[in-house]
């Protein structure tokens, strides 16, 4: 029966109500495991790629001088960032990496969190693929007080800034994002307006 907006439900006797609070906490379990499980993945596919593309350029390129052209526009060139993104704050953090590291180590747990916590599918991908690029980054800046770079865009003589694996990740989890805020990505479980 229906009293105009709303669903009916008909009262539950105890035995039922204790049955109903078991299968939802089994539910809530069982999802959280699976997101965890998700996010766990995908972070580490990020940071494994990312570290092993480094640990590769670092032993393949060894001189810092040393470049290697690929293609006419792009080059392999061994460089270290003691700054944020594309080199900013660079002098402040030099001499600090471990604060920048500390800094950024927050900022994963809150994306961790918020990735946990989410409904959306691409938008908990999305934070995941961050993470993953960010704990990248932040292994290089503990372990030897900068980013690793070797990936050299060129044209014309005009060169974008250095970057690596962690770089992009982060690039695609943004876009991720983007594209979750967009609409691409309903919360699971959406069905639409139950009242109509």
């Amino acid at each position: 029966m229906s009293s105009g907006k709303g669903i009916y439900f008909p009262s539950l006797s105890g035995s039922k109500m204790s049955e109903l609070r078991f299968q939802f906490t089994r539910s809530v379990a069982v999802k959280g495991g699976s997101r965890t499980l998700q996010i766990l993945l995908v972070s580490l596919f990020a940071l494994l790629l990312d570290q092993s593309s480094k640990w590769l350029m670092l032993v393949y390129l060894g001189d810092v001088a040393q470049v290697v052209e690929v293609t006419p526009f792009f080059n392999l060139r061994l460089g270290f960032n003691t700054g944020v993104s594309f080199g900013l704050f660079q002098e402040f953090f030099e001499s600090a990496p471990q604060l920048l590291a500390l800094i950024s180590l927050l900022i994963v747990v809150v994306l961790l969190i918020w990735a946990w916590r989410t409904d959306r599918s691409v938008e908990r991908i999305g934070l995941a693929v961050i993470a993953g690029g960010a704990l990248g980054n932040i292994i290089d800046r503990w372990r030897q007080g900068a980013v690793t770079d070797f990936l050299d865009f060129h044209w014309a003589g005009w060169h974008w800034p250095t970057f690596n694996g962690a770089d992009i990740f982060i690039c695609m989890g943004a876009i991720f994002l983007l594209l979750s805020g967009l609409g691409g990505d309903k919360p699971a479980g959406h069905v639409g307006d139950i009242n109509r």
